[in-house]
């Protein structure tokens, strides 16, 4: 990729670079080599319920209803897709309990994972695009969404930033007739209910169709801790203690996705959407101390911290089929993300003295982004599908931080300093989708970005220019000519960005060991279990190689089963790692967590899913005509971290296997449907560093729902999720016998969701 900005094609240009992006495309995928390496995908939503990723220039529209199963099956890449009824079943308030119980997908933190691997391997989209920074998942409702779609591999026309995979979150296009829908919910889960609401407003009017989707929610959570803590003293002495624990959280907040199709004429269109999302948390924490020795430098404080998150989004997107043969389609993205928080912590400052406010950390950050696009699509004949497009980005980030101890700055020459990173990036793809016969088809996609970060705090600025190719070739083959039965396969090339907080060499303070005792002026060391945090500005992202290869088996009666490997060989793997440093922040050298680009690293897995009629799965068990619903799943995943020549270890957060089973069943007496869904991954040791390893416990979550059908137009839903749960439990432990353990309870959260067509 040249070192310039890359200037959109114009129109004119166009079909006569066409042929010869044709041959380039196919020579590029064997002539791809080596990529210097990215520095950060700016993220940025969506506007519009795209065309299908990588889907060809059909000359007619099919307006027949398709099912989850026929896309599916239909779609030139591997993909798993998943529609309202899916996304009904269960009465989820939030997106990201539904994510939960899709094959090869866990939640951790709130984010979705696939394929086991940590956060940053998974790339979330919304309509087709990165979601932006400060998204909530588990803030947005599943009222607003579509569809659902889960892919393997990435594809040229979208970021390659999916080493592990991309789940595309399509949110609901403008209605074609008049809608009035209406959803109101009440959860429970500790202290009190907690109240929610969805309301639909769609209309046409002539050749513009607009719709106004509002949520407004609330939550309301708790659990109890136990910490236990092993530490050792200058002489190798070992300290313990215990300390029991409460944490409350809870909030509100709304969002809201506007949309207006305006369609020009039958060949063009107009199409602008909104998203708005905004929200207030809190949450607080208490502790009760057991056996500790008073004379331990430090302590668990007990804390209040509220905040704010807010994302507002704007997009405009202009449509053009100009013939049979050819498309344009230019888009424009303009958002504004912001987040603030506020924490203060307690102590006593004596025995017997009552808990004083003794440390105060308020911070905020601020993203800022433009994006611009195009891509222009071109039927070569009957077999191929070319399409070439260019995104143009822009983005800012600016944080601010301050940490007080009895009124004093800890950090006078990083607090209240405002730290800022800038990101400009230049893509262009090119793809071609291909007949090669009824039964032989392939997708080849070359993509390459041109990344400048820079960043700058107090007296440090870096500034980076660095490139990325990303070839990728997917090829699928009917064994009949209906598609009944199907291999596909899959070589492509991705990578992981760093996040752009840990770009920012910003430091941050342990609050368990701090700086400085009570007194302001004494220093105190900490150790590896308690480190100080700061970024690495010099990060290079993880480039991956893969290979998918999978047979999918689809059934007359709807339902399907696949079985599928995959590999991964990744470069310059980030970890953090730990070291005793000297710090312009304290006198006295500190541990301190930095992320770094560690090793190489492998991961592999097989994953198998099967769904459909009892009666066509198991036909010997079950009538054809019982209205009962399957579906199962199971995935083995093995990784292989270099630099760690020692057993488990493994990647960061990927567990030896996951499974779900689950069914749903509607009542032939009543009109009442019931399902259960139960997911279960064992718990694993992972050796994180040459002298440390995390280990934690199995995890289960049971749902079960039960609706009761009123009419067409009102339902009333019951639903349970996390029945019967599991405790968790994490164990750090370091070489030298140093340990911390951390034992969380779990909870049952309740539903119940009237749903009203008005």
């Amino acid at each position: 990729m040249p070192a310039t900005v890359l200037k959109p094609l114009t129109l004119r240009a166009v079909p006569a670079a066409c042929a010869v992006l044709h041959s380039f495309l196919l020579l590029g995928m064997s002539l791809a080599g080596d990529a210097a390496h990215a520095q950060e995908m700016p993220p940025g939503m969506g506007d519009n319920p795209p065309q299908q990723a990588n889907s060809r220039l059909d000359r007619v529209n099919i307006s027949a209803r398709q099912t989850d199963t026929d896309l599916r099956r239909k779609a030139p890449v591997a993909k798993q897709i998943y529609g309202r009824e899916e996304m009904d079943k269960y009465g989820d308030t939030n997106v990201s309990d539904v994510l939960k119980r899709l094959p090869g997908v866990t939640v951790q933190d709130g984010g979705p994972r696939m394929r086991g691997l940590g956060s940053g391997y998974t790339l979330i989209l919304i309509n087709g695009d990165p979601a932006p920074p400060g998204f909530a998942l588990d803030q947005l409702s599943p009222s607003q969404v579509e569809r659902i779609e889960v892919t393997k591999g990435p594809s040229a026309d979208q970021s390659a930033q999916a080493v592990a995979g991309a789940i595309n979150i399509i949110l609901k296009d403008a209605p074609r007739v008049s809608q009035r829908d209406l959803r109101l919910s009440t959860g429970y889960s500790a202290v009190r209910p907690t109240p929610s609401g969805n309301f639909t407003y769609g209309e046409r009017i002539g050749n513009v169709s607009l719709s106004l989707p509002v949520s407004a929610f609330e939550w309301r959570g708790q659990n109890q801790f136990v910490t236990d803590r092993v530490v050792l003293g200058a002489d190798k002495s070992r300290q313990s203690y215990t300390r029991l624990g409460e944490q409350d959280n809870w909030g509100h907040g709304f969002n809201s996705a506007p949309r207006l199709n305006w369609r020009i004429s039958d060949e063009e269109s107009l199409a602008l959407q909104a998203f708005v999302q905004k929200g207030y948390w809190n949450n607080r924490q208490t502790f009760n101390k057991i056996d500790a020795p008073q004379t331990l430098p430090f302590a668990d404080d007990d804390a209040r911290s509220q905040g704010t998150w807010q994302n507002i989004r704007g997009n405009a997107q202009w449509v053009d089929r100009f013939s049979d043969a050819q498309r344009v389609e230019l888009k424009l993205t303009l958002q504004d993300s912001k987040g603030t928080f506020d924490n203060l912590s307690y102590r006593e400052s004596k025995p017997g003295a009552g808990l004083q406010p003794y440390r105060n950390t308020v911070g905020n950050s601020h993203d800022q982004s433009l994006i611009q696009g195009g891509k222009y699509g071109h039927l070569l004949g009957d077999e191929h599908s070319l399409s070439l497009g260019w995104e143009l980005e822009w983005r800012k980030r600016d944080e601010q931080r301050t940490q007080t101890q009895n009124g004093q700055i800890l950090q006078p020459k990083y607090d209240q300093q405002v730290f800022s990173a800038n990101i400009e990036r230049q893509a262009l793809f090119v793809q071609d989708e291909w007949e090669l016969s009824p039964q032989w088809s392939t997708y080849l996609g070359l993509r390459g970005e041109r990344i400048k970060s820079s960043s700058r705090g107090t007296d440090q600025q870096y500034s980076n220019v660095s490139t990325v190719v990303t070839p990728l070739w997917h090829l699928n083959y009917k064994l009949d000519a209906k598609g009944r039965d199907m291999i596909r396969a899959s070589l492509t090339r991705s990578y992981k960005a760093p996040e752009l907080n840990a770009l920012l060499a910003r430091p941050l303070t342990n609050n368990v060991k701090p700086v400085f005792a009570p007194d302001g002026v004494t220093p105190l060391p900490n150790d590896e279990l308690n480190p100080d945090r700061a970024g690495n500005p010099n990060l290079k992202p993880e480039l991956a190689t893969g290979l998918d290869v999978a047979y999918e088996k689809y059934f007359s009666g709807g339902g399907m089963a696949s079985l599928g490997v995959f590999y991964r060989d990744i470069s310059d793997l980030i970890r953090n790692r730990v070291a005793l440093e000297s710090v312009d922040w304290s006198p006295l050298q500190r541990y301190v967590s930095r992320p770094v680009n560690f090793s190489k690293a492998q991961t592999m897995g097989l994953e198998l899913e099967v769904k459909g009629r009892a009666g066509e799965l198991l036909p010997a068990l079950f009538d054809p005509k019982l209205a009962l619903n399957l579906r199962g799943n199971l995935s083995l995943y093995h990784s292989n971290v270099d630099a760690l020549p020692m057993a488990n270890n493994r990647l960061d957060g990927q567990q030896p296997w996951s499974a779900n089973v689950g069914f749903d069943y509607r009542l032939s007496s009543l009109p009442l449907s019931t399902g259960l869904s139960l997911a279960y991954t064992p718990g694993y040791v992972t050796q994180q560093t040459l002298n440390q390893s995390l280990e934690v416990a199995n995890t289960r979550s049971l749902d079960v729902y039960a609706q009761w059908v009123f009419s067409k137009s009102a339902s009333l839903r019951l639903s349970a999720n996390n029945l019967a749960p599991l405790d968790s439990r994490s164990l750090t432990l370091l070489n030298d016998g140093g340990s911390t353990q951390v034992l969380r309870e779990g909870r049952t959260q309740w539903g119940l969701a009237l749903e009203l067509k008005l």
